[in-house]
């Protein structure tokens, strides 16, 4: 039993041991330097001058006398009867004890050897005969010289030697040139498991059956080839960021019980020609070895982008040679290497046809922006680890951020917790969500914006005025909410919608909503009689609304069913497909449409002047007001159906059996929400035939009016 249960731990492979050699190189070096100036310490003489030298030579107190040439120095040993003088003694011992046995004892510094000689012979011809003793000559080399004779190359040599074991990886990460075209993905295995499960991801309910079905094949192939079906070759998580594509391949790596490679488009990208395509391929070669298995590229369009698109004639791109060497590894001669690719890009416009076609990228997985039952789901998710009040309802907060995608509900969720402990509560409250809501989508609350009375004025019936239009308009969106308080650098009010989850809008759909765009101008021109500079946004998205409506959707009677929209033109192409006589067309009808809604607008508000009136007091009072509190004020909507809001909040919202029709992959790519925001800074879907952005009649989910 002890055997079974040894072989069934999991034994951890050893990682590469530390280069720790160089700590004892080190060591040692400094234990030589050490030993060494303690050795010339113990061998130590004491300097003296000539004119003494001259004095223990005629003493007869001198044993040896030795002249070393190359360094101009003359070391002096004493005789042992010289050493027992008491004067000799006390001078030795004082500086070093050790040179008391052993010589040399004294030495002094010479100009030249030849001067040496002459001095020398002149001091011994005073003394007798048998006392001359004459001296000895030597060339020595001390330890300072030999390392500046020796070191330098040592030093030469350790360097290169050091540096060669960099190259080749033996020596840490950070130099290894040698593996430069090595992959850098990570890899996770059995070993290395990804504690991250399908049960983690919420409000991407079709996107994970289609992942799930690719874990599928990879876990029973049998079941899907015994019919003579293929497994797919890859599939493209395609979405706006924030939605969880990368979170939805980190549940694949846990789900999946085969080895998951994980890396980013820029990780084939480097400064060496050839690099790219050298990882793609050893990224293959690892992937067929660990076959079957899984290759997740996030934001593969750092190397998947178009060839030859804004490319300079007779150039090499390297990124096309990575994108060759990754289309040839994913569907070339080799096809059965069991190697599933799933990438990940929210420009998807920009990848090479070659790279989507069926055999590389099988599938498409659209990872839309969450519903509102999605982003219930995902509250919840999130809510889980706070400590919330009873009164949190995920259904109500969910109703009240409409557009958002996951990475910004995770962040409201976070900045209400730090709001609520800023103000030092024990329980995330309703209100402490409401003001990380503001705050995400108008900005920070400015308290030291001073608004004179007459601007707050403005501000107040412009909102008003939103209010009033979508509240009696039967296509138009009620707002959520309503707010005066200055947010943001330039907002100094916002209004919220809920828009109804719809692909297809039709023309009085269009024109209620421009009416209800307008309706601030319409507010300030008849209460105030002057307009302000606070409808800057709503104008430029009526216009572009107008425009897409004459240009794109064949809504105009002069112009007819005529779409100058081209999805497939290039972003760089500057030409209009038509002609002068047609824009100046295309102007006129835009304005008449305009000015038609503008006049309709101004006439529903002179006829609820005193609802108006009402919501205006209301907003200067309380400053934020909700949907609520316009039923409250002014009464029930004049028609039976629900708001997308009410609907919600009440219950499961039942499906609109109006809008059945299937939408076009165009459409349901660029479903956005109302946007209204009244800044210079409001993102505003662009009109014009060039970008499939353009389609404001697929309205902005996440709808914010910021004055």
């Amino acid at each position: 039993m002890a055997q079974n249960r040894n072989k069934n731990k999991k034994i951890m492979p050893k990682g590469p041991q530390k280069p720790n050699y160089q700590i004892w190189i080190i060591v040692s070096l400094i234990a030589l330097i050490f030993g060494v100036t303690y050795f010339n310490k113990s061998t130590s003489t004491i300097t003296i001058s000539e004119r003494r030298f001259e004095q223990m030579l005629l003493s007869s107190d001198v044993e040896e006398v030795v002249l070393i040439t190359n360094q101009n120095i003359v070391e002096v040993t004493l005789k042992e009867e010289a050493l027992s003088n008491s004067k000799y003694r006390m001078e030795l011992e004082e500086s070093n004890p050790f040179s008391l046995k052993q010589g040399p004892h004294y030495k002094f510094k010479i100009t030249t050897p030849e001067i040496f000689d002459k001095k020398f012979e002149l001091v011994e011809a005073r003394l007798p005969d048998e006392q001359r003793l004459g001296y000895k000559v030597e060339e020595r080399s001390d330890i300072t010289s030999f390392i500046f004779q020796w070191g330098f190359l040592f030093l030469i040599l350790f360097g290169f030697w050091f540096l060669m074991r960099r190259m080749t990886g033996s020596g840490g990460p950070g130099g290894q040139i040698f593996n430069i075209g090595k992959s850098k993905a990570a890899l996770f295995d059995a070993d290395n498991k990804v504690k991250f499960t399908f049960g983690d991801v919420a409000g991407l309910d079709e996107a994970k059956e289609e992942v799930k079905e690719i874990v599928d094949f990879l876990k029973s192939p049998g079941k899907f080839t015994r019919l003579g079906g293929k497994i797919p070759k890859g599939a493209l998580l395609v979405g706006p960021p924030g939605t969880g594509k990368t979170l939805l391949a980190k549940a694949v790596a846990g789900e999946a019980a085969v080895p998951f490679f994980s890396l980013s488009g820029s990780d084939f990208v480097e400064m060496f020609v050839g690099v790219g395509a050298a990882r793609v391929r050893d990224l293959f070669k690892q992937a067929k070895e660990k076959a079957p298995c899984i290759v997740f590229i996030d934001e593969i369009d750092a190397i998947g982008r178009s060839r030859a698109r804004g490319q300079i004639p007779g150039s090499n791109d390297e990124r096309e040679n990575t994108l060759n060497s990754l289309l040839v590894e994913m569907d070339g001669f080799e096809t059965d290497s069991g190697v599933i690719i799933l990438g990940a890009t929210n420009r998807p416009d920009v990848l090479d046809v070659a790279l989507l076609r069926p055999g590389r990228f099988d599938r498409q997985i659209s990872i839309d922006k969450p519903d509102i039952v999605g982003r219930d789901a995902i509250f919840k998710v999130h809510l889980k680890p706070l400590k919330m009040n009873k009164e949190v309802d995920p259904k109500k907060l969910a109703a009240q951020t409409p557009g958002f995608a996951g990475a910004e509900i995770a962040n409201v969720c976070n900045e209400a917790a730090l709001i609520a402990a800023r103000r030092d509560k024990k329980a995330v409250e309703m209100i402490d969500f409401q003001d990380a809501i503001d705050r995400v989508i108008g900005g920070l609350e400015k308290k030291n914006k001073i608004i004179s009375p007459e601007e707050k004025k403005i501000v107040a019936y412009h909102e008003a005025g939103h209010a009033v239009a979508g509240w009696y308009l039967e296509h138009a969106d009620p707002l959520v909410k309503v707010s005066i308080v200055p947010r943001g650098a330039a907002a100094l009010g916002y209004a919220q919608y809920l828009p109804k989850e719809q692909f297809l809008y039709q023309t009085e759909q269009l024109m209620d909503e421009m009416c209800m765009t307008l309706g601030g101008r319409a507010a300030e021109e008849i209460v105030l009689e002057k307009i302000s500079t606070g409808a800057l946004s709503d104008l430029e998205r009526v216009t572009k609304m107008a425009y897409s409506m004459v240009t794109m959707y064949g809504m105009n009677k002069k112009i007819g069913n005529v779409s100058f929209y081209d999805s497939k033109q290039s972003e760089y192409s500057f030409n209009k497909p038509y002609s002068e006589a047609t824009a100046q067309t295309i102007d006129e009808e835009v304005r008449k449409i305009i000015k038609d809604v503008f006049l309709r607008t101004k006439s529903l508000l002179k006829k609820k002047r005193k609802e108006l009136e009402i919501i205006a007091k209301e907003l200067l009072e309380k400053e934020v007001i909700f949907q609520a509190d316009l039923e409250r004020l002014i009464g029930k909507r004049p028609f039976k159906k629900q708001t997308t809001y009410q609907a919600f909040t009440n219950g499961v919202p039942k499906k609109d059996t109006t809008d059945t029709t299937t939408p076009s992959a165009d459409e349901k790519e660029e479903r956005k929400t109302t946007n209204d925001a009244e800044n210079n800074n409001a993102e505003i879907p662009s009109n014009g035939p060039e970008k499939d952005e353009s389609k404001p009649a697929e309205k902005e989910e996440k709808s914010s009016e910021n004055l």
